[in-house]
């Protein structure tokens, strides 16, 4: 099994700190015995990315950086910003992001929605009857729409061109249905819900017939449905777990909708996330991993929420790196660490999800919890193995 190269951009503020227990988890995966002998190795690189990278280089992103995240399989990000350097101008740390996803051509944002262990279901605003189960990936298209349109701004009148050309359209059609049974597994695929405005809008009639036109060809078998914007908003906070599934949006709508989920899940220190170049095993293909939070330059040091961070390394693994169990691992650790006492997790709880655990302290438990589901399943497959 080759080592993996990845890039390790902390950032600004609160950035370095959750990076910090993002590496801590992968460096205790690698270090456990039964990862050990496989030979997988994480060949962490670190950088400089936005505030940081101006105080050193006078830039938020340097050509090396760039060159260096191309020759990476992935990208792991913190966060950047704050009142230091400015909200304004070409050397926003901010903009450094934006010009890495676009260096690496990341088409393809992906935002889960789903509740990380039974214990939290409390923090969401809505009724924990309405979320528990909930389990559904925004899948925003994240390149091209209003957001990369032509714009006109005059004193009394401005424009944005919202258009998509199909062969966009049909991409992020084929990367939901690689989500779909990713999602799905052993259940089969999972529901795509496509959204749109197509009663109104020009650009969202030919998003719904190119979607319908390139479902109908190549993955029939997916079950698909089209949902308009409007309603979708609704729908999300009335019943979100009747979106179980892929919801696949253009750049605005995906905008939105990946924040409101953010809300349903209860906390932004639950939101972690993914933006592909292409659908994982292509070649070239790179990602960019990042919790969906900002740098938080107010809150105090080691209070921030790790687990969007580490639940990101955990996506890094699973579609950049082709380690699915290791993935699963991490998710179900983060799960335990969680989870009420009364139901067998540590519930180590940070204060914005109304616990009084250090970031340190967070990142520690999902450790703690991962060692011990690792060693289960080694134990697992020695007895397995002793049997046959």
């Amino acid at each position: 099994m080759p080592s993996f190269k990845i890039l390790v951009l902390p950032g600004d503020h609160i950035g370095a700190e959750v990076v910090r227990e993002a590496v801590k988890v992968l460096r205790a995966v690698e270090s456990h015995p039964s990862v050990a002998k496989q030979n997988i190795k994480f060949d962490l690189d670190f950088d400089l990315l936005g505030g940081q990278s101006i105080d050193v280089h006078g830039i938020p992103l340097t050509p090396q950086v760039i060159e260096k995240a191309k020759n990476s399989v992935a990208v792991l990000f913190g966060a950047v910003g704050g009142p230091k350097w400015g909200m304004t101008g070409a050397l926003r740390p901010e903009t450094s992001v934006l010009d890495l996803r676009k260096a690496l051509n990341c088409w393809a944002n992906i935002r889960p929605c789903r509740i990380p262990s039974p214990g939290v279901a409390k923090c969401s605003p809505l009724k924990e009857s309405l979320v528990q189960g909930t389990d559904f990936i925004v899948l925003r298209e994240n390149l091209g729409g209003v957001y990369f349109g032509e714009k006109k701004e005059e004193p009394d009148y401005a424009h944005d061109v919202w258009g998509y050309h199909r062969w966009e359209i049909e991409r992020i059609s084929r990367m939901a249905a690689y989500l779909s049974r990713k999602h799905g597994g052993s259940k089969g695929p999972s529901k795509i819900t496509s959204v749109d405005k197509a009663n109104v809008l020009a650009v969202c009639r030919l998003w719904r017939e190119a979607v319908t036109t390139i479902h109908d060809r190549e993955f029939p078998e997916i079950p698909l449905h089209h949902q308009l914007s409007d309603s979708l908003a609704l729908i999300m906070v009335k019943n979100p777990r009747s979106l179980n599934g892929i919801v696949m949006c253009d750049n605005i709508f995906g905008d939105l909708f990946s924040d409101e989920a953010a809300a349903v899940a209860g906390s932004l220190g639950f939101s972690p996330s993914a933006c592909l170049s292409g659908i994982p095993g292509e070649p070239l293909s790179t990602g960019m991993y990042e919790p969906s939070h900002g740098s938080a330059p107010d809150l105090a040091p080691n209070k921030a929420n790790p687990i969007a961070t580490i639940q990101s390394a955990a996506m890094m693994l699973r579609y950049s790196c082709d380690l699915d169990s290791l993935a699963n691992a991490i998710d179900e650790a983060v799960s335990v660490a969680l989870d009420d006492k009364a139901s067998g997790g540590l519930e180590v709880r940070t204060g914005d999800i109304g616990g009084t655990a250090s970031t340190t302290e967070m990142g520690d438990a999902v450790v703690t919890a991962l060692m011990q589901i690792l060693d289960k399943a080694e134990t697992s497959v020695t007895s397995e193995s002793a049997r046959l």
